[in-house]
């Protein structure tokens, strides 16, 4: 994985966190091994699995650094932590159930080349097991009032009408590359969210700092998501909730926060709570109020 003695490209560290899921976590290592870039450092940390995945992950990937952690530090801590092991220029940040592409780190280079500005870049996503489907090509921006955001391209069949290089108000946490000289100046990835809405508020950061966000359509990475938490678990559901409110109370100044709250209150909070009574579903009704009241 290393560029030969005539190479010029820069070192990339591609940093994942694993946390018992180490079989999908080497299927991210092997499609890395095959991937066209020459000069990748890949870092996993692993966030307190109830086994240690070393072995597993360095039959896939001998040269891979594994880092353990002790504790179980969250999407943004185990990535921080990754940060710490880094010695890259720039810095890939994925989810490791994700597969590289040819051309993916490419791609995400040229955009720092051709825009001095650029703080991060994310690729285009598709989803694993429907693979000529968008997940994502650029974000919509948070709206003010209701505190939600959607994807561009989201369940899309692709047939290249996002297939141009965009400024986005946001990268997405599966797969999001940044200059380690912007992230000197940025900060790392803020630990209060654990899980959920951290690249969101990271993005914020870069962007007060002065950088741009852009979506490289050229480079494609394909994602599995939700391998970790489940497509619908009751700790998925404590996390939206409680760090939707976070995000807001963090990023969004006053007097639009309180016309924010006062929707939250008046409409979202009677909607989840009956939807949840109705389907039965008390595990996630009482996560709900859990994350609502983490915030009061």
């Amino acid at each position: 994985m290393q560029p030969g003695n005539n190479t010029v490209t820069p070192l990339v560290s591609v940093i994942a966190v694993n946390f018992n899921n180490a079989a999908v976590t080497a299927e991210l290592l092997a499609s890395v091994r095959e991937n066209s870039y020459p000069a990748i450092e890949m870092i996993v940390v692993d966030n307190a699995s109830s086994e240690d995945p070393t072995l597993l992950l360095q039959a896939a990937m001998p040269e891979v650094r594994v880092v353990r952690s002790q504790e179980n530090l969250g999407f943004a801590g185990g990535n921080n932590l990754g940060i710490q092991a880094a010695t890259g220029e720039y810095l890939f940040f994925v989810n490791n159930d994700t597969e590289f592409t040819d051309g993916l780190v490419e791609g995400l280079l040229e955009i720092f080349a051709a825009f001095p500005d650029a703080g991060m870049a994310s690729p285009k996503i598709r989803y694993f097991f429907q693979k000529d489907t968008i997940q994502y090509a650029g974000y919509h921006a948070v709206n003010r009032l209701t505190g939600r955001n959607t994807m561009i391209g989201s369940r899309e069949v692709d047939q290249g009408q996002h297939d141009a290089v965009a400024e986005t108000p946001y990268g997405h946490g599966a797969a999001m590359m940044v200059p380690r000289t912007a992230l000197e100046k940025t900060g790392l990835m803020p630990e209060v969210y654990f899980l959920y809405y951290e690249e969101l508020d990271w993005c914020e950061q870069f962007r007060r700092k002065g950088y741009k966000i852009y979506y490289q359509y050229k480079s494609l990475i394909y994602h599995k998501e939700s391998m970790t938490t489940g497509k619908s678990s009751p700790m998925k559901t404590y996390y939206l909730t409680r760090n939707r409110l976070l995000f807001m109370r963090r990023n969004i100044a006053l007097p639009a926060r309180f016309l924010f709250m006062c929707y939250f209150s008046i409409f979202a909070i009677p909607k989840n709570t009956l939807q949840y009574l109705l389907k039965r579903e008390t595990v996630h009704l009482k996560a709900f109020w859990r994350g609502i009241r983490w915030n009061l």
